[in-house]
């Protein structure tokens, strides 16, 4: 039954593979195994300077330094900025999924609508809402004040920029988490709608034990793409607030401690590590969690 023949042809899927795991080891495996190792040396951006080893001074200066207050500001906005995202943009992607799903007339245009944002970029994206909360001629803060009788600063207001940064990530990804919903609900039997139906189940029962648990998998999903999206953000923020105004998150960090900061590669790669370690911790998490609701049918 083994399609390849004999021979030399049994080898021959192994050999198709070696290209694709070669580029996986060169552009991926290899480079995250240098940030690893850089992580406790002293290498530098300059061809040719001396690499020394230094142990874990690297990561005690991110924490310990003289300008420790900001990491742990990068540190506190990414775990905002992460619990946020996921919890706000997983339940508009619910509900909007449910309602299309409802057979509403004209639901393919609902779907091109709410999945539009995705398909636009970062610079799109950021071009559109800088124009929308313009502090001086935007129309959301013409709409501000015919309302409330005040204007904002927007992505220029300390107070108020990253909850707009937020605002836009939300608004930006919401379509894609809203498609994933959108098949996992169109998965569910429907004589089980019915059999609820006929036991008297209100239509929130039937949400809460037939559609929920059902589409559990693409929740675990939309969580998963959710926590790591969020907590790895840097390019909506360097387009909109270039980090100022406290939107800066672990994530901008190593970007401009990388290409915009000293010639030190030990730090930044010390903080590329614990914000893996970190993503790794909370997707093991919610993969756990979210696996003990999942059922089969």
């Amino acid at each position: 039954m083994y399609p390849f023949g004999k021979g030399f042809a049994r080898y021959l899927p192994f050999l198709l593979l070696l290209i694709p795991v070669a580029l996986y080891v060169i552009f991926y495996f290899g480079p995250s195994m240098l940030t690893v190792i850089y992580s406790f040396t002293d290498v530098k951006n300059v061809p040719g300077s001396p690499v020394h080893f230094v142990g874990l001074d690297n990561y005690y200066d991110l924490f310990f330094s003289g300008n420790s207050g900001e990491r742990w500001r990068s540190i506190a906005n990414t775990l905002i900025f992460m619990l946020v995202v996921t919890i706000v943009q997983n339940g508009v992607a619910l509900f909007v999924a449910v309602l299309i799903n409802q057979r509403l007339r004209g639901d393919y245009f609902y779907r091109a609508v709410f999945f539009l944002p995705v398909v636009l970029g970062v610079a799109v994206v950021a071009l559109i809402w800088g124009m929308m909360f313009d502090p001086l001629s935007g129309p959301v803060n013409m709409l501000y004040g015919w309302l409330f009788g005040y204007k904002d600063m927007f992505f220029s207001s300390f107070t108020h920029a990253f909850g707009y940064i937020i605002f836009v990530q939300i608004w930006m990804y919401m379509g894609y988490s809203m498609l994933i919903f959108l098949a996992g609900l169109q998965t569910v039997p429907k004589d089980l709608y019915e059999a609820g139906y006929i036991d008297g189940t209100s239509k929130w029962q039937s949400f809460r034990h037939i559609t929920f648990p059902l589409i559990s998998p693409s929740f675990t999903v939309n969580m998963l793409l959710s926590i790591i999206g969020a907590m790895s953000t840097f390019d909506i923020i360097l387009a909109t607030t270039d980090g100022r105004f406290n939107t800066r998150t672990m994530a901008y960090d190593v970007y401009k401690e990388t290409f915009r900061g000293s010639l030190e590669m030990g730090l930044p790669s010390a903080l590329s590590v614990i914000q893996f370690l970190m993503i790794l911790a909370f997707v093991v998490f919610a993969v756990k969690q979210m696996r003990k609701r999942e059922v089969e049918y």
